[in-house]
């Protein structure tokens, strides 16, 4: 693309832009909450209806706050945080945390969690 400089501003077009369509918005938590079966995670939806959802070894954590997560230095709402994905460490590696928005889309959390998933492995 050739720049002409003898113009003001930025100049180009639609086609060297390569516009895309990206998915925005909640969409639906069930995609990320039904990779979690009854028989080895423990599920529970609070007062809130906030959904908490523990491996039953207690390493792992899924918490779902639509409406953002309760709490933080202020102890008021964490207004943003819709999604928390946690592993707990070991005496010899440390665990790891990561959150999503309210507004993240759902796939997108449920492809993260998924792919937390693959890495685990019975003992």
């Amino acid at each position: 693309m050739a720049v002409d400089a003898l113009q003001p501003g930025f100049a180009t077009t639609v086609a060297a832009l390569r516009l895309r369509s990206w998915r925005l918005g909640p969409g639906q938590p069930m995609r990320v909450l039904d990779q979690f079966a009854d028989a080895e995670f423990t599920h529970v939806v609070d007062d809130r209806a906030d959904v908490h959802i523990n491996s039953r070894d207690g390493r792992f954590y899924l918490g779902w706050f639509p409406n953002g997560r309760p709490g933080g230095a202020d102890e008021g709402w964490v207004k943003d945080e819709g999604w928390v994905i946690a592993v707990t460490g070991t005496a010899s590696a440390p665990g790891y945390k990561m959150s999503f928005g309210t507004e993240t889309p759902a796939d997108i959390v449920a492809a993260a969690a998924a792919r937390v998933l693959e890495t685990s492995r019975r003992q």
